[in-house]
């Protein structure tokens, strides 16, 4: 049985999830239109500078209806990503300078054993194998390696700063990244004296670009030198490619999001421990957009994950076009594709560590209902997509419903978390007014007649918890692939709720971590690239 807390945790959850069913109304105003997150959750920003060895970001990729992604990239998709140890550096011309991590705003803090205090010493990083030597008015940026950077001066002391330069020139130069220095290893180039210096991930501004300012801690846009996330170098011809994990988060069509607290974690987890790209679909919510409309935002995530990978093989193969093709070099050939679809069309992660051809659906709760949809979807339309391929799915829990109750519906009807009356409640605010149906094509995945057939559907993974009242319909429907000879195994976790492995403060117990790690080993079965297979 549950332990008491969770218990408690149960009846509060469940008094919170009836109360803001019966409270969510269609909105009247344009501010129900494309509502993909409710505006009392607890969410988080994305943050591309690889904190907890993954970096994410936000993409927009259908403003009329606020469809959007949240891409997790594993620091493992870099050179020598495995690493994550950060070294003594010497910051701006201060010795003895080491790291001590848990400095503010969760960023290694930097600090000098021989100088005193002052705005140098104030500035917080996060990356590793870098180092900046002052030598002169010209100063120097030796890379080795380094992989992101997000720094600020905690005070404007501009004098303070200078003292420890030592030089008002060279401090000039560096806190506005004009760098008229060189890179000591890549294609030592020169800086620009009024533009960014780049080298690998690494972006330094010109603090006359507003938006590039970096923050300080009391005047937001204030400072000089900023990292503004990972960038793959532009030059570099090959990058780690990494299967893409695309999921659905759960909160029965009505609550959640991808940026959730929970599934942010979730997401991060997953990432890591499948060493994957996670793209986490932020679909719209019911009541405000009623049944098909998360279905439909599902597929149109898949859609455009093999747009991106047909226009990543396009803007590759431009690389190869001769400089003398109709008097068009090839860089300018590539820049008058990408601009006639529009700026920055091909997004650079997924471009350079991206391998689509080795897709995973994964959805949790009703998130699993959109997977499954997705992939009967994709599997009658499988040219249509290429090179996408979907080579598995996982099914965390899924809200399935049916007219005919199975045992465990009529057992444990009134479950811990979501029981029966709850979700019953939830599916009529997602389905279209007077069309509420047990059996609805979006509810029960047993219906005779469904296409395509089940023997087409993908290797499918399904996760139960053995206190969850619709676990029986899930593991009728992976006995049902069995039957059609598809991979479909399925783990039930004893004593666990709905939504054990990804509900906010469930998230991080022991046991919703031994089902990533569970999952993981699976997905991994189906992912592998070729010679590196393994069984389990």
């Amino acid at each position: 049985m549950p332990s008491v807390g969770v218990k408690l945790h149960s009846l509060f959850f469940k008094l919170w999830l009836k109360h803001r069913l019966l409270h969510t109304g269609v909105s009247t105003d344009k501010e129900g239109y494309g509502l993909i997150s409710r505006p009392q959750s607890s969410t988080i920003p994305a943050n591309s500078s690889f904190v907890d060895g993954v970096a994410t970001k936000d993409v927009n990729i259908d403003p009329s209806t606020s469809l959007s992604l949240r891409i997790y990239l594993p620091k493992s998709a870099l050179p020598g990503g495995q690493s994550v140890g950060i070294p003594s550096i010497d910051f701006l011309g201060l010795k003895d300078v080491s790291i001590r991590n848990g400095g503010e705003q969760g960023y290694p803090e930097i600090q000098s054993k021989t100088a005193t205090e002052s705005a140098a010493q104030k500035r917080f990083v996060t990356g590793k194998n870098w180092k900046i030597d002052h030598n002169g008015p010209e100063g120097r940026i030796r890379d080795q390696g380094f992989e992101n950077f997000s720094g600020w001066r905690e005070n404007g002391d501009r004098n303070a700063l200078e003292s420890a330069m030592g030089d008002e020139s060279s401090i000039a130069k560096v806190g506005r990244g004009k760098l008229n220095g060189k890179l000591a290893q890549g294609d030592h180039s020169h800086a620009d004296e009024n533009g960014p210096l780049t080298n690998g991930g690494i972006e330094w501004r010109d603090a006359n670009h507003n938006a590039m300012d970096a923050p300080t801690k009391d005047q937001p846009g204030h400072g000089g030198v900023q990292y503004h996330g990972y960038l793959p170098h532009a030059a570099k011809k090959t990058h780690k490619k990494l299967p893409i994990v695309i999921q659905f988060h759960g909160g029965a069509f009505v609550l959640g999001s991808k940026d959730s607290t929970a599934n942010d974690s979730f997401c991060k987890r997953m990432a890591k421990a499948c060493d994957a790209i996670v793209v986490a679909v932020g679909y719209r919510l019911a009541p405000e957009h009623k049944y098909p409309a998360a279905f439909e935002d599902g597929y149109e995530a898949l859609l455009w994950l093999a747009r991106q990978a047909n226009l990543a093989e396009c803007s590759k193969s431009l690389e190869h076009v001769p400089a003398t093709y109709i008097g068009w070099k090839g860089d300018e050939l590539h820049r008058e594709l990408v601009d006639s679809f529009g700026h920055f069309m091909v997004e650079p992660w997924l471009a350079a560590h991206g391998d689509s051809s080795r897709c995973v659906l994964l959805g949790v709760s009703s998130g699993a209902n959109i997977a499954d949809h997705v992939a009967r979807r994709a599997a009658q339309a499988i040219r249509s997509l290429e090179p996408l391929k979907i080579v598995a799915q996982v099914l965390m829990y899924p809200f399935f419903l049916g007219k005919v109750p199975t045992r465990s519906e009529l057992k444990l009807s009134n479950a811990y978390f979501y029981d029966k009356e709850t979700c019953i409640l939830a599916w009529k605010l997602f389905l279209s007014d007077n069309a509420f149906d047990m059996d609805h094509p979006a509810a029960n995945p047993l219906l005779p007649g469904r296409e395509p057939p089940l023997k087409q559907m993908p290797p499918t993974l399904t996760v139960v918890a053995e206190l969850d009242w619709m676990k029986d319909r899930a593991i009728a429907y992976s006995e049902a692939l069995r039957k059609a000879n598809v991979d479909a195994p399925v783990l039930e976790y004893k004593d666990a709720v709905h939504e054990f492995a990804t509900l906010d403060g469930l998230v991080n117990s022991r046991q919703a971590e031994s089902c990533a790690e569970d999952i993981a080993i699976w997905i991994k079965k189906y992912i592998s690239v070729k010679g590196t297979e393994f069984s389990y």
